[in-house]
């Protein structure tokens, strides 16, 4: 990690090297993902080799307004560089059948991560070349930039672009037709196809002429896609490629956007790429991190991917514009989620509270409270859709908590008063039951859950009819969390009203809290029951979901048995790389989490170790007696060095859950980043 001057004015405070030499395992490149998004959940990803490996590797990923949803715009560009001497050097490259066509990496000295953005330099004997891709804010607009930076003279460059409209999440194999369509307009270029808007392309820095020469890519292959049993081999269309000078006097760029020629053009390539790195150093500066704290730094911009402001949800926008706010959400991860109730809320203190985005951390709160329907907020947004889906027993539970730290760390006594109300009708519905037998047990004021071919706790995992894990009935960390929100509604209400105002709250919580003590433990193991009152009865799996009723502000369980729970998850659960979701003594343990869509299911939660549970790991470690921050950090080691691994810069889903730990699931997970960055800065 270092520092240095880009270009006059421009300041980087961050930087991550990856060094390349010949002779280097290609697979240490074609398993390193970079990831670049826009702030309205369009994103560019890659491998650095410039290969594409998963169906959601392009170019231009545009978040277009509902229902198209995210759209694969730009898939690919093969670049071709042709020195004084004739000699011609191909950049990128694909893998086709069983042929791996990887083209450049004898040229290829360095991968590096400026501020969270891609840069590639190549060395082509007395030349040298660097290629950055940034995307525009709030903008489905990229730009490729290319600069000499060292030679005489310059070099030819010619670009093939090629594409596969389509959306994100549809199969490779999706048809392309002969639909593409191109429109020239001067130096401006547009391609349509069927009901989408169209690709705008334009390369600025120098003339440059285009060579219309359609042509189809075929029987291209995506080698995670096929690990993963998905359709692998497709095709895409290509226009021609673009010939262009490129000299020491000035950058080529590229500029892709499904946004107006107005917008596209408003900034030159250069101005709009200072201003994404002013925005980006902005983040670091009001975060309050700094060189002393790179992986701070790697954090905070990381956390910057996930907060976007959602396209196509009109009525919750012009509600959040009559109260002078915007409207924010939370991606729960990279590159298939959507955003999700639950990680949002999880995600929140670490993504823009400990970053000190505390407008946003508040537009995200009200965004949710306009979705509350019968007590519940959300589980999710489909892609391309206006209203949620409300399948979840604890992402409402998890808001009580969102706001809690929200209102003690950004002081908004304001927003508090006006979600009162709200929080005492979703309390009250849960009293009496609400949807998918989420209800309170009159009998000990615990709270229940379940209903027939819904997944309803984080544990959520389900392969067509198949719910793997239904943990029907009362859940351990939907009871503490359940106590956690009575809790605070309890202080919430005496500070507000009174205490004879939160005399029946505080009787419930005392209730729910001799209940849980006389449940849930579970005397011959020394643990927690994940579940009483099951299908099958009270099970005692080894989980990591005991842990919330210590790591939580306000633990349920009684202070003799933190210890213990602590010992046994620490013992049997604990990885360098977060916590895993069951015991491995368990008949249903499966060390591996690979293969096809059911395989991966029936592993998803039943070992797997999932990365953000290292956070309430860390809470209720530290509970047990003080720790300083230097054995925070050692614990957190594993995490931090797979910052430079998988989805480079930030933090993955989940692991194997045996060594050596492999990264799989999202390479960029919010909960993940949101809660080693909470614990890392505690």
């Amino acid at each position: 990690m270092s520092r240095r001057k880009r270009n006059p004015g421009v300041y980087l405070s961050f930087m991550k090297r990856i060094g390349w030499s010949a002779g280097d395992d290609i697979d240490a490149l074609l398993s390193r993902e970079w990831l670049i998004t826009n702030g309205l959940g369009g994103y560019a990803s890659g491998t650095i080799a410039g290969v594409p490996t998963r169906r959601y590797h392009g170019l231009l990923v545009a978040a277009l307004p509902n229902p198209l949803g995210r759209t694969m715009m730009f898939n690919q560009l093969s670049e071709n560089i042709r020195l004084p001497d004739g000699s011609q050097h191909w950049i990128g490259g694909y893998e086709r059948d069983t042929a791996l066509d990887v083209r450049g990496l004898d040229q290829l000295h360095e991968f590096r991560l400026e501020d969270g953005l891609p840069v590639w330099s190549f060395e082509l004997g007395a030349f040298s070349i660097e290629r950055r891709i940034v995307f525009a804010h709030l903008q489905n607009t990229l730009f490729i930039q290319y600069r000499l930076l060292r030679g005489a003279g310059s070099v030819g460059l010619s670009l093939r672009p090629s594409f596969q409209f389509r959306s994100h999440d549809a199969p490779v194999n999706a048809p392309i037709g002969d639909h593409y369509a191109l429109q020239a307009l001067a130096d401006r270029y547009e391609i349509t196809a069927a009901s989408l808007p169209p690709l705008r392309l334009s390369l600025r820095g120098a003339e440059h002429q285009l060579v219309y020469q359609p042509q189809r890519e075929t029987h291209l292959l995506y080698r995670v896609e096929a690990d993963r049993g998905y359709e692998s081999a497709g095709e895409q269309w290509s226009l021609g490629q673009f010939h262009v000078k490129l000299g020491a006097a000035a950058p080529v760029t590229l500029v892709a956007s499904t946004e107006s020629w107005g917008d596209i053009i408003a900034l030159t390539p250069e101005d709009a790429l200072a201003c994404e790195a002013q925005r980006r150093q902005r983040l670091l500066a009001v975060a309050g991190v700094t060189e002393t704290d790179p992986v701070a730094q790697e954090l905070v911009l990381a956390a910057d991917q996930f907060v976007i402001s959602p396209r196509g949800r009109i009525a919750a926008a012009m509600r959040a514009h009559a109260r002078g706010d915007e409207l924010r959400s939370v991606i729960a991860g990279y590159h298939w989620f959507t955003d999700w109730g639950r990680d949002t809320m999880i995600s929140l203190e670490g993504l823009t509270l400990c970053t000190r985005r505390f407008d946003e951390a508040r537009y995200i709160l009200d965004m949710f409270a306009q979705y509350v329907r019968d007590g519940l907020i959300p589980n999710l947004f489909p892609e391309g859709s206006h209203e949620g889906l409300y399948h979840t027993a604890d992402a409402t539970l998890w808001f009580f908590h969102a706001l809690d730290r929200y209102v003690e760390l950004a002081n908004d006594r304001h927003t508090l008063r006006e979600l009162l109300p709200l929080l005492e009708d979703i309390v009250a519905w849960h009293v009496r039951g609400t949807h998918y037998g989420i209800g309170m047990d009159p009998s000990d004021a615990l709270l229940r859950q379940g209903q027939p071919g819904y997944q309803l706790t984080w544990m959520d995992a389900k392969c067509d009819d198949w719910v793997v894990t239904p943990r029907r009935g009362k859940a351990v960390e939907i009871n503490a969390l359940w106590y956690n929100a009575i809790c605070v509604l309890k202080r919430w209400q005496t500070e507000e009203r009174g205490a004879a105002a939160a005399s029946d709250t505080a009787a419930l919580a005392e209730r729910i809290r001799r209940s849980f003590g006389e449940r849930f433990w579970c005397e011959p193991a020394k643990h927690l029951y994940d579940v009483v009152d099951g299908e099958q009865g009270d099970d005692a799996a080894l989980r990591p979901n005991q842990l919330f009723a210590v790591a939580l502000p306000n633990p349920v369980l009684a202070r003799e048995h933190w210890a213990p729970v602590v010992d046994s998850v620490t013992r049997e659960l604990l990885t360098p790389v977060g916590l895993r979701s069951l015991a491995r003594q368990h008949p249903d343990y499966k060390p591996t989490y690979h293969g096809d869509l059911r395989t991966r299911d029936a592993a998803y939660h039943q070992g797997t170790v999932w990365s953000w549970l290292i956070g309430p790991y860390v809470d209720a470690w530290r509970k047990l007696q003080p720790r300083t921050n230097d054995e925070t950090k050692t614990l957190l080691a594993g995490l931090v060095a797979h910052l430079g691994e998988a989805g480079l810069g930030t933090v993955s889903e989940v692991f194997d859950a045996e060594a050596p730990f492999t990264a799989r699931g999202c390479v960029a997970q919010a909960w993940g980043v949101a809660e080693l960055l909470r614990v890392w800065r505690s």
